[in-house]
């Protein structure tokens, strides 16, 4: 699982916050069933690997959507505002299994956005954070009703684009590969969502090589990252 935090002048952003110090707590919340397929190696919080950098606390934490496993690290950050959209606040406020981790945090903690800039790569509507194309957030949902995409550019040119749960590897978007059923079945609010998310990224993948793709579950994104 990944957390990755995003250095800006006017605020750094930290994207999801992958397995915190409680998370066997957001691990609990989910139904015997989907406890007993679920396993996960857990690494160093998010929160003490930003301690061990002396990075300071981050300004908000942008959440690409509100599952357990992006949010059981929630409660290490406990003043830190946490972004969403209108249709994920939704998702979380609607009483759903799914969305109970993210329920351990007051409600008044999440901060809704909404996408004021328009078309951005194939997607229909955009939101750009800090107003200079560095962080770009466009709606991708499907996995859930207000999963997000976002499109990061660094300071030295490079592309990156973090997709959440859209696809687990890399292979869902470079070969067009879905989750497999049961996954679907299990995981996924609106397949058909899905499914035209994956090909508006696969596209845009297609077109511009040089882009670097981040599943939220396959690290391998993020090592290219630092082989760059």
């Amino acid at each position: 699982m990944t957390a990755v935090l995003v250095k800006h002048p006017r605020g750094d952003l930290l994207i999801d916050t992958g397995f915190g110090s409680d998370v066997g707590a957001a691990l609990a919340t989910l139904p015997a069933p989907f406890r007993a397929i679920t396993s996960y190696t857990r690494g160093e919080p998010a929160a003490r690997q930003l301690e061990a950098m002396d990075a300071g606390r981050p300004s908000a934490i942008l959440l690409t959507h509100a599952h357990w496993d992006h949010v059981s690290g929630l409660s290490d950050f406990p003043r830190t505002p946490v972004l969403v959209t209108a249709a994920e606040h939704a998702f979380i406020r609607g009483g759903g299994v799914l969305t109970a981790a993210a329920r351990l945090v007051p409600d008044a903690r999440y901060r809704e956005y909404g996408f004021d800039g328009g078309a951005y790569l194939g997607f229909p509507e955009s939101l750009d954070v800090h107003g200079d194309g560095s962080v770009v957030i466009v709606p991708a949902p499907g996995h859930t009703p207000g999963s997000v995409a976002i499109f990061v550019t660094l300071p030295n040119g490079q592309h990156v684009v973090f997709v959440g749960d859209l696809v687990w590897q890399r292979e869902g978007l470079t070969e067009r590969e879905e989750r497999p059923w049961l996954a679907k079945v299990l995981g996924d609010g609106d397949p058909a969502q899905v499914r035209e998310g994956i090909l508006r990224v696969s596209a845009l993948a297609q077109r511009w090589p040089e882009l670097v793709l981040v599943p939220a579950h396959d690290a391998r994104g993020l090592d290219a990252l630092q082989q760059r």
